[in-house]
């Protein structure tokens, strides 16, 4: 995982490498906690900056606390109910952000 930036305003991105090789450009949409684990929320896009089908992707995201420049580590979430608790945690994230606009 590699970042683009560091510009709090602007969207930050990732380069994921898949299984087979094939590198996506990702926009970081988030990163919640969920029982205690971090997980990392990714836009995949295209090379206009734009998502072609509304998908997201939901990893374990895990960070060295004793080496902040090491490159974090994503896990896929093998299992189903993990998977749900997460997906749970996004959609309340998406109800807030709908919320705070409302609001702005």
């Amino acid at each position: 995982m590699e970042k683009k930036n560091d510009f709090e305003d602007e969207e930050m991105t990732v380069e994921l490498e898949l299984d087979d090789g094939t590198i996506v450009n990702c926009a970081v949409i988030t990163i919640l906690t969920v029982e205690s684990k971090d997980y990392i929320v990714l836009l995949p896009i295209n090379e206009k900056g734009e998502n072609e089908d509304g998908e997201v992707w939901f990893y374990r995201y895990r960070e060295n606390p004793d080496n902040p420049d090491e490159e974090p580590e994503l896990d896929y979430i093998e299992d189903d109910e993990e998977y749900e608790k997460v997906t749970d945690a996004f959609d309340e994230y998406l109800d807030n952000c709908e919320f705070d606009e409302l609001m702005d």
